[in-house]
């Protein structure tokens, strides 16, 4: 099949299984709704753009069905928002992870891998137990924290206008090390705040608000535009640096601008969601088996992949007596395919 029709067929199939994902989980909750109820609310919750009215844009609801009042409320101010962040934190994270599995030519790579994930921690447990200390909100404070581990490695790494991709993976490890070792220290002082401190830790979607999934969808979706538009020469990249060179791609100009996207991408999610784990890790390495190293395929169908398993992950998170975080689930699903790879013959190359 063609690469476009290939990429347009997979694309249309898992935004059809995206959909319907969101539909049956603003169906499941202590107060059950069925899906038409649920199809119905959540066509009522949209909003449209029609015009300028003052400072802003003027906005309407183009759908006015008849719904239950407190279902209306349920699907649209409760569970919709919830399910969004996810599918945007999944967008986000798998998104990521491909950058990093194509960057490091290593299916093991994930967006965590050069110190994003626990800058963000450092900020968040930061804010939770010295509130008066950081002047920021903790969305803001783990988004400012990701961008500083994640820059900040590649600083570290950087020599002489070059970034070696073997001192960049070390610079990440060693700077994941010295973090954990600073929310360690945080925590010996969280007192009363150690429950949410450890509660952010494992990943949630818990307090989930339109603004949030707004802040991540501003910044994930440019991201993922810019490394869309460098997938060709992440497809050379995959060769090797000397071989991208040869074929025309400014090698370390491209480093840059992938790192810094998938950093940015990144920091949003984790800063929105907490640290939720094997997104970035499972979703693109698993697309990668079924429609091939192309990343002109393989990023917009990681992005709506790891968009839908997120949305499933944290309805299955939900659905039980307890609520778990999201985080726990997807680390139970992930941590087993991890070790799969570390038996998988192509574990070392992709």
């Amino acid at each position: 099949m063609h690469r476009r029709a290939r990429a347009a067929a997979w694309s249309g199939g898992l935004g059809t299984a995206l959909v319907l994902a969101m539909l049956v989980a603003a169906t499941i909750g202590p107060v059950r709704i069925g899906l038409a109820e649920v199809a119905r609310a959540t066509l009522n919750a949209l909003v449209l753009p029609v015009g300028i009215e003052g400072p802003g844009l003027r906005w309407i609801h183009p759908f006015a069905f008849e719904v239950e009042r407190t279902h209306q409320v349920i699907v649209g101010d409760l569970r919709l928002p919830r399910i969004a962040l996810g599918a945007v934190v999944g967008f986000a994270l798998a998104t990521a992870g491909t950058v990093m599995q194509g960057f490091f030519r290593n299916p093991m790579a994930d967006p965590s891998i050069i110190g994003v994930s626990t800058g963000a921690a450092v900020g968040a447990v930061a804010t939770i137990v010295f509130p008066l200390a950081v002047p920021f909100s903790l969305q803001w404070a783990a988004f400012a924290g990701a961008l500083i581990a994640g820059f900040g490695v590649y600083l570290i790494a950087s020599e002489g206008g070059r970034t070696p991709v073997a001192t960049l993976l070390l610079a990440g490890v060693a700077v994941q090390t010295f973090l954990g070792a600073v929310i360690s220290f945080l925590m010996l002082f969280a007192g009363d705040s150690l429950e949410r401190a450890v509660y952010w830790l494992m990943g949630h979607l818990h307090t989930s608000t339109w603004p949030k999934v707004w802040s991540v969808l501003m910044v994930a979706i440019p991201a993922y535009v810019l490394v869309r538009v460098h997938a060709r020469d992440l497809n050379a990249l995959l060769l090797g640096e000397a071989d991208a060179h040869t074929l025309g791609v400014e090698v370390e100009r491209t480093k840059r601008v992938l790192l810094a996207a998938s950093s940015l991408a990144t920091a949003a999610a984790v800063a929105a969601a907490g640290v939720i784990g094997f997104v970035g890790l499972v979703v693109p390495h698993v697309m990668r088996l079924l429609v091939g190293p192309d990343h002109r395929v393989l990023l917009p169908t990681s992005a709506l992949a790891g968009a839908t398993f997120l949305v499933v992950t944290d309805t299955a998170a939900r659905a039980g007596p307890a609520e778990l975080p999201v985080g726990i689930v997807t680390a139970a699903l992930g941590a087993p395919f991890f070790l799969y790879l570390l038996r998988d013959r192509e574990v070392h190359e992709l």
